[in-house]
């Protein structure tokens, strides 16, 4: 995703409450429907589908709509409102079709205009939606943004965008619309399961390409659930089953969405039974929660992928054997073991195991435990004397720092120190402007389960959260040629080959592959987290 914002991200403590709603028994809340599964979340950013981008903003949009496709096992996509999504010979022109007789919630039929008028107010600049750039492989996406014909970045020399809507998507029927892309892309009908190619109601607009001011809180989608009320920022969103949903049925008849700003506070309503799920568990309680909770603290494969970065712009790392040898230096499988306690995965490649193409040791030359070949590889590099790792406060416990250091400082001779900063938006900017930072700690989360979410962002050239300065050109060629490919398979292939030489360069060091740990109440079973980070609400449900 070249085209992306920068978005990497610290993996923070999250969630959690300003007010408490017992679970087996909902006392005066009488609006709550019965046999309903209550989960904990953070307070979304935004429930607009174009503007939705946190992970608890999606998984209350999850359970409101239907995508147009959803995953098999291996992480291929499948058809869901969709009938059929299929590409012609080049890849570059998709056909959808709707099943037919879907409906809104609210009784509105679910049409192409509903896709067509969401993408394109998602994909209009002055909209300022956060996953506009979703949209960026469709053509005519240039043409839509607000542009600078002066290349000035002040605000007065800007200009209206030349178009208000997509050029590549055109209307077949009222179930079928076309989508044609700037370039040949294989892999797109994955990017058809995130929330920002959600449809909209005509319900949601004022006018036209105007959302209404009261639709974010009482969002209507052509999901499995529906809204009981609105969204009350701080405290809850309660849902109930949706009458009519053509999908597979929830087991449950609502979901009450139980907000919180605290972990431990959530935890505490998980042990006493007044919320039945929390999604993310913090590393700091897992020793309790494996007493309090026993086998019903689980944990499931997400997509983050956690590693250090290299300021290749700076003399010190720009030799990739310096590179190589400070990889090799570290033990992944002992911090894995002493400071999360087992609950990531030692990383041996630069994708996630979640991902169709991933190869478990595509790094195994360089992402292996050799001291001894580390400390002769560095000297003979010319590695600096010292080094430091920065990272964000807020990225897990200050101890994997420090047992980072040790292992390098007892490696290859030399002194390592952690620089912790309060706020991860200040260190990238830091990065940005090329300011001395040390090898900096990052994490990556996919936005749909193809190798190239995580090459082209992180490595190519021009990529949007390439912020060491790392740059190939036959590494940006294999990218580019796997992006273009027809088909899949042929895709794959040349984006590992992509992978290979990352192997080589070693831009980053892969440190962690990240885990779902989550627990759940005696009250419910069949919990299951999605390497997306979202719990699946249709097979959540009640014991007895």
């Amino acid at each position: 995703m070249v085209r992306k914002a920068p978005r990497l991200v610290a993996a923070a403590a999250v969630a959690l409450v300003l007010s408490a709603y017992g679970c087996t028994d909902h006392g005066p809340d009488e609006d709550v429907p019965d046999r309903t599964v209550v989960i904990g979340i953070s307070e979304p950013g935004h429930l607009i589908p174009s503007n939705t981008v946190d992970v608890s903003g999606k998984q209350v949009l999850s359970a409101l709509f239907q995508p147009l496709v959803t995953f098999d096992a291996r992480s291929n996509p499948v058809p869901a409102a969709a009938q059929s999504v299929k590409a012609d010979p080049t890849a570059r022109i998709w056909t959808v079709k709707l099943k037919p007789g879907l409906t809104f919630s609210n009784g509105e039929p679910v049409t192409a205009d509903s896709y067509l008028d969401a993408w394109n107010y998602g994909a209009y600049g002055p909209n300022h939606q956060s996953a506009t750039s979703y949209y960026d492989r469709i053509d005519g996406y240039a043409d839509l943004q607000v542009r600078d014909p002066d290349g000035d970045s002040g605000p007065q020399q800007a200009a209206d965008p030349q178009a208000k809507t997509l050029r590549g998507l055109k209307k077949v029927g009222d179930t079928s619309f076309t989508v044609t892309l700037s370039a040949p892309f294989a892999g797109f009908a994955a990017l058809l399961n995130d929330v920002a190619f959600y449809p909209l109601p005509k319900a949601a607009f004022s006018a036209p390409g105007v959302i209404a001011g009261a639709f974010e809180n009482a969002v209507v989608g052509n999901g499995p659930f529906k809204m009981k009320g609105g969204w009350e920022r701080g405290s809850r969103i309660l849902m109930e089953k949706a009458s009519g949903f053509p999908g597979p049925a929830p087991k449950v008849d609502g979901l009450l969405w139980k907000i919180y700003d605290d972990a431990g506070d959530e935890y505490a309503d998980l042990v006493d039974g007044d919320i039945d799920v929390q999604t993310r568990i913090p590393l700091e309680l897992i020793d309790k929660a494996t007493d309090d909770l026993g086998g019903r603290l689980q944990k499931s494969p997400n997509s983050t992928f956690t590693f250090l970065g290299f300021p290749i712009f700076q003399p010190d790392f720009a030799e990739p054997e310096v590179r190589r040898a400070l990889s090799l230096a570290i033990n992944r499988q002992a911090m894995v073991d002493e400071v999360f306690h087992g609950t990531e995965t030692a990383a041996t490649a630069f994708v996630s195991p979640v991902v169709p193409g991933y190869r478990a040791d595509s790094c195994a030359e360089y992402c292996r435990y050799d001291p001894a070949r580390a400390k002769e590889m560095y000297r003979a590099a010319g590695g600096p004397a010292a080094i430091t790792v920065s990272y964000s406060r807020d990225s897990g416990p200050r101890s994997w720092v420090d047992v980072l250091c040790r292992q390098i400082t007892a490696s290859l001779g030399i002194k390592c120190t952690g620089a912790g900063e309060d706020d991860l938006a200040v260190l990238l900017g830091r990065v940005e402007k090329r300011q001395p930072v040390g090898l900096i700690r990052l994490s990556w989360t996919m936005d749909y389960p193809l190798l190239e979410s995580y090459l082209s962002p992180l490595y190519a050239t021009n990529g949007s959260s390439n912020l060491y300065g790392y740059s190939n050109p036959a590494f940006d060629s294999l990218l580019g040629e796997g992006s273009k490919a027809p088909r899949q398979a042929q895709a794959v292939k040349k984006w590992q080959e992509a992978e290979d030489l990352l192997a080589q360069d070693m831009p980053v060091i892969p440190l962690r592959f990240g885990q779902n740990l989550f627990g759940h109440s005696e009250r419910v079973r069949n919990v299951s987290i999605d390497s997306a980070q979202r719990i699946d609400v249709l097979g959540v449900e009640l014991v007895g």
